[in-house]
């Protein structure tokens, strides 16, 4: 029987974006404080995923030559590094989340069975490289509050009572919504970089976060005036909405999660299948509850 089994690891590492080709001025229009002397840095988590047939001992490896393996390849050398410096391939790709990721596969694949390595920069920025050439997978994590009541206006107060319970009294209820965006793409070969994230970020914003951010969404946001605003309805109409703007970035909206609180989230997976449904005017979602 096939298990992957994940191995977690550490390090702390400055990096910079620049490129000694420009001005200082340039590369500061190009990447902002992250082009700042002499480099700014991280605690980055590492997670290594591995895939292989269980052994007689219950095991896909043993995890202690595989902590070993990962600390002489990758932890050893790169903690309290300045990236940029520490690797060939940062000298020619810069040091972004998603390369780092791609780097370390490349360099772990030789020894290990790895299918997956998530790096996360920080709680709120991370990337998943799963092996496919340059193309990985970056995500971002925001949040917002807001009140909504799950009541249909098709249907009665005594309806909805039965469908939603407590969650359709009149007045409604609030929730301080956790949002993940997760977006594919092609890492720049230069650029390291799959999306600008300071454009990902200003989108994410500039159409969920500034408008859903403490309203009531069955009376502030005109879909939700016909549609009941379950955290599957709001996912779904956030991916939607992303959807283009997105695409305008040069990336593709592959995943919205949505933690309305600790007990219940939902994802939305995009596909290239299209909907007939009015709403649905880019690829159709796929949701899965958790």
């Amino acid at each position: 029987m096939e298990c992957i089994v994940n191995r977690r690891a550490q390090f702390s590492a400055s990096h910079r974006y620049w490129f000694p080709e420009l001005s200082e001025a340039e590369n500061i229009e190009k990447f902002g404080a992250c082009a700042n002397f002499p480099a700014h840095g991280h605690n980055y988590v590492l997670f290594v995923s591995l895939e292989g047939e269980l052994d007689e001992y219950g095991m896909v490896l043993n995890l202690s030559n595989v902590k070993q393996v990962i600390k002489r390849e990758v932890t050893n050398q790169l903690d309290f590094s300045y990236l940029n410096d520490v690797w060939e391939e940062f000298q020619e790709t810069l040091p972004t989340t998603e390369n780092i990721s791609r780097v370390i596969y490349k360099r772990l694949s030789p020894y290990l069975p790895i299918t997956r390595v998530q790096l996360f920069e920080h709680p709120q920025l991370w990337a998943d490289y799963m092996g496919n050439s340059m193309e990985a997978y970056l995500t971002v994590s925001t949040h917002f509050s807001a009140a909504h009541r799950l009541a249909s206006p098709k249907l009665s107060n005594e309806e909805n009572f039965e469908i939603y319970g407590k969650c359709a009294r009149p007045h409604g209820h609030g929730h301080n919504y956790h949002l993940e965006i997760t977006v594919k793409g092609e890492i720049a070969e230069r650029t390291g970089m799959l999306v600008d994230l300071g454009a990902l970020n200003k989108v994410i914003d500039d159409y969920v976060v500034e408008p859903f951010d403490h309203t009531f969404l069955n009376k502030d946001i005109a879909y939700f005036a016909e549609v009941v605003p379950t955290a599957e309805n709001i996912a779904l109409y956030i991916s939607n909405i992303l959807n283009q703007p997105i695409a305008e970035l040069g990336a593709t909206l592959y995943k919205v999660k949505l933690i309305e609180s600790p007990n219940n989230s939902c994802e939305i997976y995009c596909t290239t299948q299209k909907s007939n449904s009015s709403m649905m005017t880019q690829d159709e979602p796929v949701l899965v509850r958790l």
